[in-house]
């Protein structure tokens, strides 16, 4: 395993979005003191409505992306397009998804990583070229974008986006390969870094995996009616063949091009011998928790890790209390294993829309509170367990933990359903650089100073591992097969120029 260039030291990671979270500076706003979910890929094919059932698949998947959204249909002889910023189901009415006919569709449901927050990036991306028209939908990050962006260029490829997915089209339309499927293999083996895709041309749809696998991507099947032949599904999470009411058969595997055509289901494996990387990120928070993820069920894994931190870092308390949402699942665990009485001390409101009229500097917390309020009956005079799934600024747990203090709680005690990150993610996770991450730059002890909780506890990194691997059934994991790099700082790719990471103009 190797490191890449540290974004803390290289000024053009610098991004003042983030701010700081330490004393004496001023708290930047609390949506951004999370990791960022990546994006969400669907793909259907052979359906006489693909395009609503590919846009079903994306509302399941709304939880990877909230920026943009993109639907591209195909009839087998004509394809069509339609993106938008915002939700899915704000940019598809049912008078759009109308201009999306065939039996064949990709989606994508969006939250840049690298490339411009903007329409001009929103996908599917589609390419005219020698082989035809390909449209692609991307989940990941490719690491080695500036060394094949300037090659491609130097081959002619004109670019129409700042986006990373582009490159692995352009690719494929400059290949000198014989077979389409075959220019596909001989792209993907060029590009390094994270990527779970689905493709399209006028009749075909295609799924891959990264060799590493660090992005989820499954396939499921609609049983045709009256001897129809099947649909074929693809998608990020199960949760959305769940609603498609598709059955869940295997998932895409890591260096894997399946592709779908009037000749049925063909495999292709591109790339072998390649050590697994999945991002247990997926499993900690990224993923729904009705989701099977890597073999495994998200839900388990998130109930054994608060039960692997109630044997870790068990206190006396009177109540366990979720952050919700995402903390809800570890809390059940936590519950079951300590024995202390579960319940939701926090309230979540679902309405609060990803933008709303800002309070002035003085109202400090007010952004929490639009989306949080403390139960006052449950939490006064209780000794209570907050349980969250990370800590990455600490702004908002230290405006969480001060909240169930002025809710009458006694003593906040803060657990944390994964071990400190202390590195940025390359592969497809939003992430502050390391200047940023507050355990990389203070102590367990100081980090509990500036939340200001009585006890505060990470799971550690075994304990992470095991939850994600044991129990019955086995997941078909090892602990050795997930990336752990933002909690180690071992990257399982190469080293590469900071660069090449994200577009020259990022840096402008």
């Amino acid at each position: 395993m190797s490191r890449p260039v540290d974004s803390a030291v290289d000024p053009r990671l610098k991004s003042e979005t983030w701010g700081t979270q330490f004393e004496g500076e001023p708290e930047a706003d609390e949506h951004l003191d999370k990791l960022r979910e990546e994006c969400g890929v669907m793909a259907v094919y052979n359906h006489p409505e693909a395009a609503r059932m590919t846009y079903m698949g994306l509302y399941a998947l709304q939880h990877r992306g909230q920026e943009s959204g993109g639907i591209a249909s195909a009839d087998g002889e004509s394809v069509h397009d339609i993106k938008g910023m915002g939700l899915v189901s704000e940019i598809f009415t049912d008078e759009v998804l109308a201009r999306l006919p065939g039996y064949l569709a990709i989606g994508h449901t969006r939250y840049s990583t690298t490339g411009d927050s903007a329409l001009l990036n929103a996908q599917p991306i589609s390419v005219e070229s020698t082989k035809g028209l390909i449209a692609i939908a991307h989940n990941g990050n490719l690491i080695n974008l500036g060394t094949a962006k300037a090659r491609l260029e130097r081959d002619g490829a004109i670019f129409q986006t700042t986006s990373d997915s582009e490159i692995i089209i352009q690719l494929v339309a400059h290949s000198k390969c014989n077979t389409l499927v075959d220019c596909m293999a001989e792209a993907l083996k060029q590009v390094e870094g994270a990527f779970s895709i689905v493709m399209m041309t006028r009749n075909r749809i295609f799924a891959a995996r990264d060799p590493h696998g660090f992005r989820p991507l499954c396939m499921g099947r609609i049983t045709g009616v009256n001897g129809e032949p099947d649909t074929f599904c693809f998608a990020s999470e199960t949760c959305a063949l769940d609603l498609l009411h598709a059955k869940y058969e295997r998932d895409v595997e890591p260096g894997e091009l399946v592709m779908v055509s009037e000749d049925g289901v063909t495999s292709r494996i591109f790339a072998k011998g390649v050590a697994r990387a999945s991002c247990i990120f997926e499993h900690v928070y990224f993923a729904r928790p009705d989701s099977k993820v890597f073999g495994r069920w998200v839900q388990a894994s998130r109930e054994e890790m608060g039960r692997q931190l109630a044997r870790e870092s068990g206190v006396p308390a009177d109540l366990v209390v979720p952050v919700p949402d995402s903390g809800v699942t570890a809390a059940l665990g936590y519950a079951a294993e300590s024995g202390i009485p579960f319940n939701f001390g926090l309230i979540r409101n679902h309405y609060v829309g990803r933008t709303f009229i800002e309070p002035t500097q003085r109202v400090r917390d007010f952004g929490v509170r639009m989306k949080l309020n403390p139960s006052r009956a449950l939490l006064e005079g209780k000794r209570v367990i907050l349980i969250d799934d990370s800590i990455i600024r600490g702004t908002t747990s230290r405006k969480i933990v001060r909240m169930v203090r002025a809710a009458g709680a006694t003593e906040v005690h803060l657990r944390i359903s994964c071990p400190p990150t202390i590195s940025p993610c390359f592969y497809g996770v939003d992430t502050p650089s390391k200047e940023h991450l507050i355990a990389a730059n203070k102590s367990l002890e100081e980090i509990r100073q500036y939340i200001e909780a009585d006890s505060l506890a990470y799971l550690s990194l075994i304990g992470l591992t095991h939850s994600c691997t044991a129990g019955d059934p086995p997941s078909g994991m090892a602990p050795g097969d997930f990336c752990t790099a933002c909690y180690t700082g071992e990257y399982p790719t190469q080293m590469v120029d900071v660069s090449e990471i994200l577009p020259a103009k990022v840096f402008a």
